[in-house]
C-alpha cells in the first residue's frame, strides 16, 4: 500500500501480509449482512448464522489490527512533545514505551491465559442457535496477538535505533 511503513525484516513482512490478508475481514462480514438481509426481508428466510459470523469477523479484524498499528508505528504518541526532544530523550522514552508495552502484554497474557486455555479446551460457543466458538477462538487470539505485539514493539525499538544510527539522528 502507498504510505505504508515498508518492513524492516521478516517479522515484519509476516506481520504485514497477515495483517493485509485480516483487512479483507471487513468485507466478508457486509457480505454476510447483506446475505441476511435480502435471505430475512426478500425471501423470509433469516439464517442463523450471519449476526454471530459478523460479529465474529468484526472482533477478530479489531484484535488483528494492533498488529498492523504496532507495525507501522501508527499507535498513540504525543509528537508535539516527543518531536522536539533530544535524539538521547527520545530514545529514552522509546526504552520506557518498550518496556511499558512489555508489561501490559505480560500482565494480559498472565491474567487471561487460564480463561482462554478452559474456552479453548471446552470449545466454549456464544450459546446462540448457530453456537460458533467465538470464545474458545477469540481469548487465544487475543493472548497470541498481544504476544506479536511486544515482540514487534521490541522490533520497533531496534530497527529505529539502527535508523537513528545511520542518518545521524538530528539533535
Amino acid at each position: 500500500m502507498k504510505d505504508e511503513r515498508p518492513p524492516s525484516g521478516a517479522f515484519d513482512r509476516a506481520v504485514l501480509r497477515f495483517s493485509r490478508a485480516a483487512m479483507f475481514l471487513p468485507a466478508v462480514c457486509v457480505a454476510a449482512t447483506c446475505y441476511e438481509v435480502v435471505s430475512r426481508y426478500v425471501f423470509n428466510s433469516p439464517t442463523l448464522w450471519a449476526f454471530d459470523l459478523s460479529w465474529w469477523l468484526a472482533g477478530t479484524t479489531y484484535i488483528l489490527a494492533g498488529i498492523y498499528v504496532m507495525q507501522q508505528r501508527a499507535h498513540i504518541r504525543i509528537t508535539l512533545f516527543y518531536d522536539r526532544m533530544p535524539r538521547r530523550m527520545r530514545a529514552a522514552c522509546d526504552w520506557l514505551s518498550c518496556a511499558l508495552t512489555f508489561c501490559f502484554c505480560a500482565a494480559v497474557v498472565w491474567g487471561g491465559y487460564n480463561e482462554a486455555r478452559a474456552k479453548l479446551l471446552n470449545w466454549e460457543g456464544v450459546g446462540s442457535a448457530w453456537n460458533p466458538p467465538i470464545p474458545a477462538v477469540m481469548k487465544p487470539l487475543i493472548l497470541a496477538v498481544i504476544c506479536v505485539i511486544a515482540v514487534q514493539s521490541f522490533l520497533n525499538l531496534i530497527n529505529d535505533a539502527r535508523a537513528e544510527r545511520r542518518t545521524g539522528g538530528g539533535r
